[in-house]
């Protein structure tokens, strides 16, 4: 029996079933309201150890989400209302039970699908305290197994020994989901979005997440069809390889530039500035965590990535908060925060955070090749405006005798009235095409939406002569032009972004081999 959902992570496994969905252990009483409010307290302690230690050996995007979560379980926002409920005679688990569960409800109904993604972390949250508290430890995953349930806690994820395979298979989950990036990067097959029926599901199992779909109790005919096409994928992936430290070259001989796109400046510690052409795009708003970032803490972000690449280009982009990026003390709730106060349009209205990353850019810039980019960019004014803060606060470091340089500034082609109309931007350093969103606008379809999926997709014709518009548009003019988004490191868009014009290509780093060699295959 096969059954299709959506591709999270691509990748092939095969392996027994293991249920995310078995239930704890039962939790003891205690005699007295202090006791059980004692009993939580310790069960909170030890689930921010847990967490804690787990940040110890995490790569950047996990111990991003790891800190997440410690900073949720340590604000009293949170907690507060399990302890006013044992306070009224409530046991601890039931106390912290519904009050996380009403949180989980709050996000599940959001008609944003990233903030419905974020109740995965909320449910992580409670069940790693309820764990605590029942003192239960969790059934051991069996190496190579497939897990599959309604969702995955990313701490359950990064517990679990990938390294004799295995992958996940949910009911629900998310493609936005932190899970789902955090598979990504790490080669974990996943497929979201599964209608698997209820009741136990025993044997072995075939996991397909490059097409999206799951096998039960295959036949001897679906197990050799599916190992045959996971020997292709490992063989792509090995032959990818091959290119990592070449120079991205069609068959016809056209050069074409791939940069990578990072999130946090540790990023760069995995990377060999040889197998890549700089960073295309270095998103600011990861820095913008619990706190606001003062200047002196983003100087030393962006000069560690500029040190890294030496003279290799280094694009950074603005901080582009608001949509599916919320950013507490900066960004507003709004009922469409995609069409709403988000990337430059946030800037300007909060020009005392925007004046505080303009000056450490500026700074920065004396350390290597930089160029700046806004996003969000709409209109013309927009752009003048921020080129205009850019040269204030340049005057106001050279009055006080301080280091700086201007890098070039450029904009983010994602809103359809700058592809339409580039001619009204022809004073700017750069364009680079954010594939992601000028999609979603375009087709009216949520980047992050799994029920829109199908519509999403930068190969329609219509996403398509808008880039080749754009890309001409800078050929003639003579303007870089570059995409940064999802379908730059997509093997199957590469071929049609390039024959669109586009030779500038910035990607996931664990996409580079893959991007090279698609490259190499066409033959334009």
């Amino acid at each position: 029996m096969r059954i299709d959902g959506i591709p999270a992570s691509p990748g092939y496994a095969e392996g027994p079933l293991f249920d995310l969905d078995q239930p704890p252990a039962g939790y003891e009483a205690k005699a007295s309201a202090a006791e059980e409010r004692a009993a939580l307290e310790v069960a909170i302690g030890k689930a921010v150890g847990r967490l804690a230690a787990l940040i110890e050996t995490a790569d950047a995007d996990a111990a991003g989400i790891l800190e997440f979560h410690i900073a949720m379980l340590e604000d009293d926002a949170l907690s507060g209302p399990a302890f006013a409920a044992i306070g009224s005679g409530q046991a601890a688990d039931a106390a912290w039970r519904a009050a996380l569960d009403g949180e989980v409800a709050g996000y599940e109904a959001s008609d944003q699908d990233y903030f419905r993604a974020r109740a995965a972390d909320l449910r992580d949250i409670r069940d790693q305290v309820l764990r605590a508290l029942s003192e239960d430890g969790e059934a051991a995953t069996p190496p190579g197994a497939i897990l599959y349930g309604e969702d995955i806690a990313p701490t359950r994820f990064l517990e679990t020994d990938w390294s004799k395979g295995g992958g996940i298979a949910l009911k629900r989950g998310s493609t936005a989901s932190h899970v789902a990036m955090l598979a990504r990067s790490r080669g974990v097959p996943m497929v979201v979005g599964l209608d698997i029926p209820d009741g136990p599901l025993t044997g072995a199992t075939l996991l397909d997440a490059e097409r999206g779909g799951i096998v039960f109790s295959p036949s001897p005919a679906e197990i050799e069809a599916f190992r045959q096409s996971a020997s292709a994928f490992a063989d792509r992936q090995g032959a990818a390889r091959t290119f990592l430290t070449e120079p991205a070259v069609t068959k016809a001989g056209t050069t074409v530039r791939v940069q990578v796109n990072i999130a946090y400046p540790s990023d760069v510690d995995g990377i060999d500035i040889a197998s890549c052409d700089g960073v295309g795009l270095m998103r600011t708003e990861f820095l913008f965590g619990k706190t606001l970032p003062d200047e002196e803490m983003q100087y030393r972000a962006y000069r560690k990535v500029l040190d890294w690449a030496g003279d290799k280009p280094v694009t950074i982009r603005t901080v582009d908060a608001g949509g599916d990026k919320p950013i507490p003390g900066f960004t507003v709730e709004e009922t469409n925060p995609f069409l709403g106060l988000r990337g430059i349009r946030l800037s300007l209205a909060r020009r005392d955070i925007f004046r505080v990353q303009i000056r450490a850019l500026l700074r920065a810039a004396i350390h290597g090749n930089l160029k700046v980019m806004f996003p969000m960019i709409a209109t013309p004014d927009e752009y003048s405006q921020a080129a205009a803060l850019f040269a204030a606060e340049q005057a106001a470091l050279a009055a006080q005798g301080v280091a700086h340089k201007l890098p070039p500034l450029g904009i983010m082609v994602e809103v359809p009235s700058v592809a339409l109309a580039p001619e009204a931007f022809a004073d700017v350093a750069f364009f680079s095409i954010g594939s992601n969103d000028l999609t979603q606008y375009v087709m009216a379809a949520a980047r992050d939406n799994v029920a829109v999926a199908h519509l999403n997709s930068v190969r329609h014709p219509a996403v398509l002569r808008l880039i080749a518009a754009v890309t001409a548009f800078g050929r003639e003019r003579g303007i870089p032009v570059s995409l940064c988004g999802d379908a730059g490191g997509d093997p199957a868009a590469i071929p049609t972004l390039l024959e669109a014009g586009l030779r500038d290509l910035s990607v996931a780093p664990a996409q580079l081999a893959m991007a090279k060699a698609a490259i190499a295959d066409v033959p334009v």
